[in-house]
């Protein structure tokens, strides 16, 4: 189907597959899918079909989400479980019932005791956990009473598969997803002996990870054992013997993986099915619902006496409150997406690639820093000799994250040694926003630039993300060249009535 291409990474050879253009035209795919794929995504479905338990280990930004669920739907392998980083959770519910007409769970308190009748009862098809609940939505005991007086703390975290008592219903998954895979490459570690319990016996397993292999071939030894496919290389210990040796032992095992199992891609070997510029919404929770909803609650009881009100005065004096009280929920959103945040560069970071990551508040850009120290910040608090020293050190590889402020990073700045750039806040205008994106979208730049929008699930993102993609064509109202909210009322009535849709409810 494709051809093998040897690059050298890092002094390692590694194998590619790399598809002819004209043979990406010929694939013929059939598919309910509701977008068309790309001749390479149609690739790998077609590869995912014939191998059924395989590696999708294409780079961040290709479609490994798409592609794996292709699979599951192409196979009807259903009902279908997605094991992921809690970030992606909500993420992989949208893009489930964006590209096909099945509906997803995302299992949450709620949902822990009747997930498995509303899946029997046909009211979902796919289920969606993170790797830190496997325990609580999937096993019902660990032999050896995990809970046991008098037992350390060391041994209640040490057991082997054959002490988890998992619950029955896992029986009833065709097909399991496992989304940046690399997370379950240790074999002692509980989540991926949990994975290896519920994958046991599926049909179809798909494992999504832009580095399956982190350090060393180890890190392949539980994740081909989750497959289902560590036999076929003899089983760790020849696997072991075979491929920890010099780097004629690695290319043997990548053809030998390629072979059997994994399908990889990079960005310029398939850049003709690209567009330039990608943009993936990625709908996280918010850590401070509660505090979020009272705010928001107020807004809307604001709102509605705006509307109320017909003197021009009060009307104008009413407006400039309420865009007061739409920071404040702005700044209530950010800062409840930090720790989901944080879980999404961590995720991205293991893939090996660097990032770009934009936000407004020194508040947001502390607490990122915080989590990254060996980060560089570009912002208004750095004088101009440290902005570009942060920029040098970003360009010669030598830091992975560059955390910058909208206002400070937006414009003139050169940062194309990423091609993935990611928004924990966005500005307010459609220009601002590509301003940010282009500064990894700009001459130097070789590969396809993928855009990530962290949007807080249920608040005032949805309203602002929509009126900015909405309004981006209208220049006079939209394009303002500030990060400061528009002061136009024609632009603060549609962002509220947007708003009011939304939340007015509460």
């Amino acid at each position: 189907m494709s051809d093998l291409a040897i690059i050298i990474k890092d002094g390692t050879p590694e194998l590619v597959h790399v598809l002819p253009p004209a043979s990406r035209d010929d694939l013929h795919l059939e598919h309910n899918l509701r977008i068309e794929p790309y001749p390479y995504q149609k690739e790998g479905i077609l590869f995912g079909l014939e191998k059924k338990r395989l590696i999708i280990g294409d780079e961040p930004g290709l479609g490994k989400t798409l592609q794996s669920i292709g699979i599951a739907d192409c196979a009807n392998a259903y009902p279908c479980l997605v094991i992921c980083p809690a970030s992606l959770k909500i993420n992989w519910q949208r893009e489930f019932e964006k590209f096909t007409d099945k509906k997803a769970l995302v299992f949450d308190n709620s949902t822990r005791t009747t997930w498995p009748y509303l899946l029997k009862m046909g009211m979902y098809q796919v289920a969606v956990v993170n790797y830190e609940s496997l325990r609580k939505y999937f096993v019902w005991d660990i032999r050896g009473g995990s809970s046991s007086k008098g037992r350390s703390a060391k041994a209640e975290n040490s057991f082997r598969l054959k002490d988890v008592v998992f619950c029955p219903e896992i029986r009833m998954f065709r097909s399991v997803i496992i989304d940046e895979s690399h997370r379950v490459k240790d074999p002692g570690a509980q989540q991926t002996i949990f994975a290896k319990g519920i994958t046991s016996g599926k049909e179809y397993v798909m494992l999504l990870s832009g580095t399956p292999v982190v350090n060393k071939p180890d890190d392949l030894v539980a994740q081909l054992s989750i497959m289902g496919r560590l036999t076929e290389f003899g089983g760790r210990g020849k696997f072991l013997a075979d491929f920890g040796g010099d780097e004629a032992d690695l290319a043997e095992l990548s053809r030998q993986l390629y072979d059997r199992c994994m399908i990889r891609r990079e960005k310029r070997s398939v850049l003709t099915d690209l567009p330039d510029k990608t943009r993936v919404d990625l709908y996280v929770d918010i850590s401070n619902r509660e505090e979020y909803d009272l705010a928001a609650a107020d807004l809307a009881a604001y709102l509605r006496e705006y509307t109320e009100c017909t003197d021009v005065e009060i009307r104008r004096k009413m407006r400039m409150e309420a865009l007061v009280r739409f920071m404040t929920l702005r700044s209530l959103s950010a800062k409840g997406k930090v720790r989901q945040a944080v879980d999404f560069v961590n995720t991205f970071l293991a893939n090996g690639k660097p990032l770009i990551i934009f936000c407004s508040y020194h508040e947001i850009v502390d607490a990122l820093k915080k989590a990254f120290p060996k980060a560089v910040t570009i912002t208004g608090r750095d004088s101009l000799l440290e902005k570009q020293a942060a920029v040098d050190r970003f360009q010669s590889g030598n830091a992975r994250l560059a955390i910058c402020s909208i206002k400070a990073a937006g414009v003139g700045l050169t940062l194309t040694a990423s091609s993935n750039v990611a928004f924990v806040e966005f500005p307010w205008t459609y220009a601002d926003c590509c301003q940010c994106e282009d500064r990894a979208h700009r001459i130097g730049q070789k590969d396809n630039v993928t855009c990530y929008y962290l949007l807080g699930q249920g608040t005032i993102d949805h309203a602002l993300y929509r009126i900015i993609h909405k309004k981006k064509s209208i220049a006079g109202t939209i394009m303002a060249s500030s990060d400061d909210i528009p002061q136009d009322e024609m632009y603060f009535d549609e962002l509220a009535n947007i708003f009011m849709l939304d939340h007015g409810n509460l």
